[in-house]
């Protein structure tokens, strides 16, 4: 669920040890302000290789020497990057060309430093430093315990697994307690973390790190907030049925006594170390008819042979039947696709430009499951974004914003429906039922509806704490207040604040903002929607499928080349024909499901306790 563009703390960083150049006693001119963007693409683009690169090997290899090469690569990008900005300012006010002006105001308003480094030399080098140990620790976290005198540890997949699997409500227990309590050892640094990151925030004109963070979208902080909750507005009403239908199900598993209702759910129970989507109890607990067999893509891919690169060529085809290219040579010889035996790595699935030209990867620790094959599609769609806009100048290699680049794949996604996968012969019927619909719209909804609250609390979360309305001494009781009164969703055991709960979350120490990904899973829909229609497709949205389409590619492709070069508002309004972000297409989509819900929530005490 990320792309990495230069780096390796934070979403990309600064990069470089050259200055831009001393400032001038001389007044500032236009010709003055086009050479330095000449001069900041340029060096951004060269220095971006070796921030890149040490963030590859880190992720990839982690042990002490290459965490430092990454933290001090980070340093030396925080300080170029940061400076670029302070320089920047010069041409305030100066009367520029579009395309300076854009880039000028890109650098300065950038989501591209996502923690600012203090001007105090001694500062930034030990902001680097916290930032490459968090993440460091989160990559080699494990649980461990000791039975008949002999240490056993457990990793983030094998823990996964078992809250995946498992329906015994102790081992779920332990298991949620043991990865959560990677945390701890991270409290302490991040809350000097946010100190330090709000001050570089700061220094370079922004309130605090997370006004900083809210400033990218062509709208005051404030203003995105709140066009946030109106997102949010547009679908809660869907999330609470899911819910309500979600708790029913799950008392009915494990007993009310566990389970009550008008409550907020354990976080144990919903088959996700952070309940962030349902999907691994759709089969057993949440599926409206049981009854009614799905094929198993699963099995179809273990039954075909399918492996890693085999699975990436699958999803290749889908994006090339749109007219788009084959993957280079070199990312079948450079990805890391399966999960090394001799060393630790990050295994969250990332997808890295390298060089911002041709060398594109996906880092992940792939199995043959329809998972992890949804994942490949998601992450060749920050892919093919890269190879797409490859040729625009630096400040223009990014998503129109960052949602933009999060909703590609899972735009995609959309489109594996039981037609396109008995197309392709991972599935046997193309023509479900009724009965099979509605637990098809379940399935998807138990992914994608269910991570919508999550999706906006993570952020809520720490612009709190980088405001200062939460302080260090309440991280995790503010942390549980958001998860139960937004998401509806609880501890599962005693938490006080020496644990660090938010830590156990890989976008929390790695810096990464979070927010991009609730804003991708509603624009997503609507991407959907107007690729659908450029398709000329007629019928219910859940069942469109673009593949093979040309006439959608040449739309798409189209959006996806354009990166940043223009606000996203403009770019949204050339494939949808609107410039506002609209949820109605999730509603639309879900409408057979929606149906189904409130039929079977009928009579049940729904919300919960606090509800935001």
């Amino acid at each position: 669920m990320k792309h990495n563009r230069l780096l390796s703390n934070a979403i990309a960083l600064a990069l470089g040890t050259a200055l831009l150049g001393a400032c001038s006693p001389k007044p500032a001119t236009a010709a003055d302000a086009q050479a330095f963007v000449k001069k900041l693409n340029a060096d951004l683009t060269t220095l971006a290789l070796e921030g890149n690169a040490a963030g590859w090997v880190q992720a990839t290899y982690i042990i002490k020497d290459t965490e430092l090469l990454n933290a001090r690569s980070s340093e030396r990008m925080l300080e170029y990057f940061s400076k670029a900005i302070q320089e920047s300012r010069r041409f305030d006010g100066l009367k520029l060309d579009d395309d300076t002006a854009r880039s000028i105001k890109l650098l300065q308003l950038t989501d591209q430093i996502t923690a600012p480094a203090p001007d105090d030399a001694a500062k930034r080098s030990e902001l680097a430093t916290i930032m490459a140990r968090m993440e460091g620790d989160y990559g080699a976290g494990k649980y461990c315990v000791t039975k008949n005198g002999k240490e056993e540890c457990r990793n983030i997949d094998q823990l996964s697994t078992t809250i995946a699997h498992s329906r015994n409500y102790d081992e779920l227990t332990e298991a949620w307690a043991g990865w959560h309590s990677v945390g701890r050892q991270m409290r302490k640094d991040y809350t000097r973390f946010a100190e330090l990151a709000n001050e570089g925030a700061r220094e370079i004109g922004f309130a605090d790190l997370g006004a900083m963070w809210r400033s990218p979208y062509d709208m005051k902080p404030e203003e995105f907030e709140a066009e946030v909750e109106r997102l949010w507005g547009q679908v809660k009403p869907l999330y609470e049925q899911m819910h309500c239908y979600a708790r029913a199900k799950l008392a009915k598993k494990y007993g009310e006594d566990k389970v009550p209702a008008g409550k907020p759910i354990p976080a144990q129970l919903l088959g996700n170390l952070w309940a962030q989507q349902w999907n691994n109890i759709y089969g057993d607990i949440l599926k409206p008819f049981p009854a009614v067999k799905a094929e198993s893509v699963d099995a179809a891919l273990k039954n075909q042979g399918y492996d890693a690169v085999k699975m990436v060529k699958q999803a290749e085809s889908f994006y090339t039947s749109l007219g788009m290219p084959a993957l280079p040579k070199t990312f079948w010889e450079r990805s890391m696709l399966v999960r090394p035996r001799d060393r630790d790595v990050v295994c969250h699935a990332s997808a890295w430009h390298m060089d911002l030209k041709e060398d594109v990867r996906i880092k992940m620790c792939t199995t043959p499951t329809d998972e992890d094959l949804g994942t490949i599609y998601h992450e060749l769609g920050h892919v093919y974004y890269y190879l797409a806009y490859k040729d625009q100048p630096f400040m223009y290699e990014s998503g129109a914003h960052d949602g933009f680049h999060e909703a590609i794949g899972d735009t995609v996604l959309l489109s594996m429906t039981p037609a396109y996968l008995a197309k392709i012969g991972l599935l046997k019927q193309a023509q479900p039922s009724r009965e099979a619909v509605l637990n098809d719209q379940m399935k998807i909804a138990a992914d994608k509806i269910a991570f919508l609250p999550f999706g906006k609390l993570i952020d809520q979360w720490r612009w709190g704490v980088f405001s200062g309305k939460i302080k260090p001494e309440d991280y995790n009781k503010s942390w549980w207040k958001l998860r139960e009164s937004v998401q509806g969703v609880s501890a599962p055991v005693p938490r006080t604040e020496e644990d660090f709960d938010p830590g156990a979350k890989y976008h929390v120490p790695r810096n990464t903002p979070y927010t991009r990904y609730f804003l991708s899973f509603v624009i997503q829909f609507q991407f959907h929607r107007a690729l659908c229609q450029a398709a000329g497709y007629k019928g219910p949205l859940h069942e469109c499928s673009v593949f093979g389409s040309k006439e959608a590619g040449q739309k798409f492709l189209a959006m996806l080349s354009a990166g940043q070069s223009r606000p996203w508002a403009e770019t949204l309004e050339k494939l949808t024909g609107t410039k506002q972000m609209d949820a109605s297409a999730i509603i639309e989509y879900f409408e057979p499901l929606m149906g189904y819900l409130k039929e079977q929530n009928a009579g049940q005490k729904c919300g919960w306790d606090g509800e935001a």
